[in-house]
């Protein structure tokens, strides 16, 4: 294998050197180089996408409706910019002004399939045709551009037409490129992926697809400076894993002993309840003890994927968690408890160290959890997230 380092040096796009013979694997590892806008990841995902399986021709209208689909998730559930925070309230990123003008649209949950998005792409086809034709102005052509800097003719990018045009001269007389364009014009436009391409990206679909990713990751996060695990919030999985039951255990150990009252409607917990996080899980991506909560449970579907308001309910909140960490040390057993919790739920270093240290007065603990709780919460806020009016 031949692997193609970013610039970082580490080893991501790895192609058997046979490839390397014929085709110009140097050109295809800058498809991806200096995008101006996330679509550009997007574009050759989709066409990736295509290829793999089995297509050999396709349209600006197809991969664009591809893009959307995969954009839609991480954009939808967990608010993501692709290509920025939006300045005086205007969306930069043509995708995600395709994302959410579907999302007015239509009634699509966060987590639709596939399938589903690409239904309402097809019932609001004629609504989403403008923001979608912008998406084909600049990136099906820019993106070759890595190819063409073995050429000494200078590119036009002024003009589809010659555009088009230039591609289909350089990739008979020069050398083949992954895919050249057709003669229609705007989301007619055809795409016809070449063949010797289309064994080489079948050959080496997962580690086309996870070289992307990482680029992919690499520039939401630049743009995304303020949200965590933001690897995790690029498709869906089948099952999220929350490891809560030890938290749960340590939280049942307590109320057989001490009065908990839930922090939205100040009733005594008893019967049902949730272990729930005060900042949703989809934006902390994590289960840290600092952050998690008994909830009623005829609440936490209402509460959902949004933020309480912060007062009063961290003050509800904050004080439950003192309880708890009262408890902790004053009972062996709930001491015990506790320590079971450091394997999936105390990873935090300043809880560890500052919040949940012995000998904090309450004074002190609710500062300590209001200063490092508050710039996430906000950051929240920043990125999207819903307040939750409880009443």
């Amino acid at each position: 294998m031949v692997e193609y380092p970013d610039l970082q040096g580490k080893n991501i796009l790895e192609i058997e050197p046979k490839y390397y013979n014929n085709l110009n694997i140097d050109g295809f590892s800058k498809m991806m180089k200096s995008p101006s806008y996330c679509y550009k990841f997007y574009w050759l995902e989709a066409i990736i996408q295509l290829i793999s399986e089995g297509k050999t021709e396709s349209t600006f209208d197809e991969i664009i409706d591809e893009m959307i689909t995969n954009a839609w998730y991480s954009e939808r559930e967990f608010h993501i910019h692709l290509s920025g925070m939006p300045l005086d309230g205007q969306i930069k990123d043509g995708l995600e002004r395709a994302v959410l003008l579907l999302t007015e649209l239509s009634e699509l949950s966060a987590n639709a399939s596939k399938v589903e998005i690409k239904n309402a792409i097809k019932q609001y086809n004629k609504e989403l045709k403008t923001t979608k034709e912008q998406l084909t102005h600049m990136v099906p052509y820019r993106a070759l551009a890595g190819f063409f800097t073995r050429s000494n003719e200078k590119v036009n990018w002024n003009s589809a037409n010659r555009m088009t045009a230039y591609i289909q001269k350089f990739n008979k007389e020069v050398l083949t490129l992954p895919y050249i364009l057709g003669t229609n014009s705007k989301l007619k436009k055809e795409v016809y992926f070449q063949q010797d391409w289309i064994k080489m990206i079948q050959d080496h679909t997962v580690n086309i697809l996870g070289w992307i990713q990482y680029e992919k990751v690499k520039w939401l996060q630049n743009n995304n400076p303020e949200v965590p695990g933001l690897v995790y919030k690029l498709t869906p999985t089948e099952e999220k894993v929350r490891k809560l039951k030890k938290v749960r255990d340590l939280w049942q150990d307590i109320m057989e002993v001490q009065e908990i009252r839930d922090v939205f409607t100040g009733q005594p917990m008893k019967g049902k309840y949730d272990i729930d996080h005060f900042i949703p899980w989809s934006f902390v991506m994590n289960d840290e003890l600092w952050n998690l909560m008994p909830m009623d449970s005829s609440l936490n579907s209402s509460k959902s994927n949004r933020l309480p308001k912060w007062t009063p309910f961290f003050q509800n909140f904050a004080q439950n968690q003192y309880l708890m960490y009262q408890m902790i040390y004053d009972d062996m057993g709930i001491y015990n408890r506790f320590k079971g919790c450091y394997k999936d739920n105390l990873h935090s270093i300043w809880a560890g160290q500052e919040l949940y240290r012995k000998g904090n007065s309450k004074e002190m603990f609710y500062n300590i959890l209001e200063k490092n709780m508050i710039p996430v919460y906000d950051s929240a806020r920043r990125q999207g997230y819903e307040i939750w009016d409880y009443s």
